[in-house]
């Protein structure tokens, strides 16, 4: 009999630790599993406070053997808030853009908010206003607006919503000027690494000039040359586009003059670098070139691209993070690590002129 009731109490000891394994892990076993406070691990969820990262890697190892969600249905109800916040960016299948837009859906998941999201076709007063009160209706807590040209800014800008409301542009969420410094300064570190190669003349394909980008890049172009006592020829103007790159190089190849090609992102490089092979022009042997975003093509391009490198996903942390802050009545200023030159083969010193029979 003793044995009867050891199995049976045996056989109850693990039914209840399977049913213990299939209740949903909650906040305080995470906090029980790596030795912190509840606190502490909502912290981390919510990426608030300063926390060690020592601590922050213990309590997200322990969230990841839990499989933790958190509960934001609990969440709203406790502090009478949706856990909502909406995103609007625009339609054109940009890589930029879009990466950021899915980093800022990931990392308000991440921070414990449901996501709606709405993407423009075309940037209007009445369209920006219809997406706003589409977003309003389900009760956000803010809106991120995903926005690079001068049209969206305006719009965002002079909409008085009544929920905090979080722009981002380039590199920045928010700040206009610190995209324009940061846009700048890596142009011109990426066409002075041409002229370092010994090119003097650096031809730049440009973006739209209603894109406060485009215009940062074309303006870091400009004075890298000015620097360097050069005075370049006017910029080929293009849209973002493989296309429109591939109709300036074309352009670019058949004027004959540039030794070097500054792409104002790397899309518009692929086409400049389909023109030029069609043009007989190899690179780098006869013409370098150089893009900007490091997209994931770049390092796999014949030959691999030299481009410019941005953390796009870190803005979309830097986003939610701004927003965060701004519905608890805070101002963020989380950084955003700076654009960085990446060398790959697709710059090379300038050819060698023709030597001159005697």
């Amino acid at each position: 009999m003793a044995d009867e009731d050891l199995r049976g109490r045996s056989g109850a000891a693990r039914a209840g630790a399977a049913g213990r394994a299939r209740r949903p892990a909650i906040m305080a076993d995470v906090a029980r599993l790596a030795g912190v406070s509840s606190q502490t691990v909502s912290r981390v969820v919510n990426d608030q406070g300063s926390i060690s990262p020592a601590t922050r890697q213990r309590v997200e190892e322990a969230i990841r053997q839990l499989g933790y969600r958190p509960n934001k249905a609990a969440r709203a109800l406790a502090t009478t808030r949706s856990a909502t916040i909406g995103v609007i960016g625009t339609e054109g299948g940009l890589w930029g853009p879009g990466t950021v837009h899915r980093s800022v859906e990931s990392a308000a998941r991440r921070a414990g908010y449901s996501v709606s999201s709405v993407s423009l076709e075309t940037v209007s007063r009445s369209e920006l206003t219809d997406a706003v009160e589409h977003l309003l209706a389900q009760h956000v807590e803010g809106v991120i607006m995903i926005a690079g040209f001068d049209e969206a800014l305006e719009l965002a800008r002079n909409q008085d919503v009544g929920v905090p409301f979080v722009v981002v542009v380039g590199d920045a969420a928010t700040d206009r000027r610190a995209t324009a410094s940061a846009q700048f300064e890596a142009a011109r570190t990426a066409v002075r690494h041409l002229l370092d190669l010994g090119h003097a003349e650096v031809a730049h394909v440009a973006g739209p000039e209603n894109w406060v980008e485009a215009r940062a890049r074309e303006a870091g172009w400009r004075s890298a040359m000015a620097e360097a006592g050069l005075r370049p020829a006017e910029p080929v103007a293009g849209d973002w586009s493989v296309a429109s790159g591939y109709r300036a190089g074309q352009r670019i190849a058949a004027a004959g003059e540039a030794t070097a090609v500054f792409a104002a992102n790397d899309e518009m490089a692929v086409g400049v670098l389909r023109a030029l092979a069609e043009a007989g022009l190899r690179v780098p042997a006869d013409v370098s070139l150089v893009g900007f975003d490091d997209i994931p093509l770049a390092a796999y391009l014949v030959p691999p691209l030299t481009t410019v490198r941005q953390d796009l996903r870190a803005v979309g942390r830097r986003a939610v993070h701004a927003l965060e802050a701004a519905i608890g009545g805070l101002e963020a200023r989380a950084a955003v690590p700076p654009p960085e030159l990446v060398v790959r083969s697709s710059t090379a010193p300038p050819p060698a002129p023709p030597r001159r029979r005697r």
